[in-house]
């Protein structure tokens, strides 16, 4: 059996997946950093902090898109 997803559901999805790397990410970073690589955490955080700002983005776009109804 197929099954097909709205638009919505599928940026959902990879909104969640995002966050879950996000996340994953910054744990490894942590790790990193308490062996002493402080130059390569403040860059994945540099990186982080632009993934942080981009999923305000995201959230509220995909809220625009359900509220639409957009499939």
């Amino acid at each position: 059996m197929t099954h097909e997803y709205s638009l919505s559901d599928v940026l959902e999805r990879m909104y969640e997946n995002q966050l879950a790397l996000e996340a994953a990410v910054m744990e490894l970073t942590l790790r990193l950093e308490t062996q002493g690589s402080i130059d390569t955490g403040e860059n994945v955080r540099g990186a982080l902090e632009t993934i942080g700002q981009n999923a305000g983005h995201i959230k509220q776009g995909l809220a625009r898109l359900k509220k639409r109804g957009v499939n």
